[in-house]
This record gives C-alpha cells, sequence and structure tokens, in this order.
C-alpha cells in the first residue's frame, strides 16, 4: 500500500483519497473512522456519565451480560455489546481475546504461553489477560509474529 501525504493551501480543506480495487472489511472500519472522527465511547460509574477514548481501554470484558471497559485505574460499564464493540473499535488495535474479551494490542507488555494452547498477555496496568487458543493465529497476524 502507497501513502502519500500533502500540505494544504492556507484556507484549503483537508481531503482523504482512497483508490483501491475493493473495499474489504479493513478498508471500510478506516473509512468509518476517518468519518466519525476519533469517536468516543460512552460509559459510566458511580452514577456519572463517563466518555472514553477507545486507546485509554486496556480491555473489555463481558461479565453476566454486562460489559466493562478496563482503563489503567478504573473500571467503566458500557452499554454496548462485544460484538458491536468489535465493529466500532479501530481494526488494527483491538481483537478478540476471549468469548468475553476484547483486548487493546497497544496496552500489551508481554506474551506467555499458558496451559492448553492458551497465551496468557501482561498488560501496562499489571493486569493479564487470557487469549483463547481460537483467537492466537489473530494475535500473531496482528503483532506480525
Amino acid at each position: 500500500m502507497k501513502v502519500t501525504i500533502l500540505d494544504t493551501r492556507p484556507n484549503e480543506e483537508e481531503e482523504i483519497i482512497i483508490k483501491c480495487s475493493f473495499l474489504d472489511d479493513d478498508m471500510l472500519k478506516l473509512i468509518n473512522y476517518f468519518k466519525q472522527g476519533s469517536r468516543k465511547l460512552p460509559a459510566s460509574r458511580d452514577g456519572k456519565m463517563f466518555f472514553l477514548e477507545p486507546r485509554e481501554v486496556f480491555y473489555f470484558e463481558s461479565v453476566e451480560q454486562k460489559v466493562f471497559a478496563y482503563c489503567r485505574l478504573e473500571v467503566y460499564q458500557v452499554k454496548n455489546k462485544l460484538y458491536e464493540l468489535m465493529e466500532e473499535l479501530p481494526g488494527r488495535d483491538f481483537i478478540r481475546a476471549s468469548k468475553s474479551t476484547i483486548l487493546n494490542l497497544n496496552k500489551i507488555v508481554s506474551l506467555a504461553p499458558a496451559f492448553g494452547g492458551r497465551y496468557e498477555a501482561l498488560l501496562e496496568n499489571h493486569e493479564k489477560v487470557i487469549i483463547s487458543r481460537q483467537y492466537i493465529g489473530t494475535l500473531k497476524e496482528k503483532l506480525g509474529i
């Protein structure tokens, strides 16, 4: 893929032009990302509403029909289902780690093999997240390993 960046003239509108032979899912997500801008996720904690930057979230976890966003120090509840989050989140940064977890790849410090073909990810906030063996292939592909 070739990327070209040109400076704009004063008062000239910024523009993104995409040339491709077909629109795959990754390309559509990228287009939606640029159309929506930096979309914040509505979340709640202690009866208050917050708006989270996706890059601040270490992982999302579904527990008893509720979805939680785990950040560095705080945990928030989000209304979205995990499958909805996977459609909205930046595709290169987040992967499904298990049926109940979505993981931010940018927050991984290290990976270690775990029992049964699974992996354990140590995150920047010192939490550990298990990656199910069915998602290891996607993890390796996204990390280029």
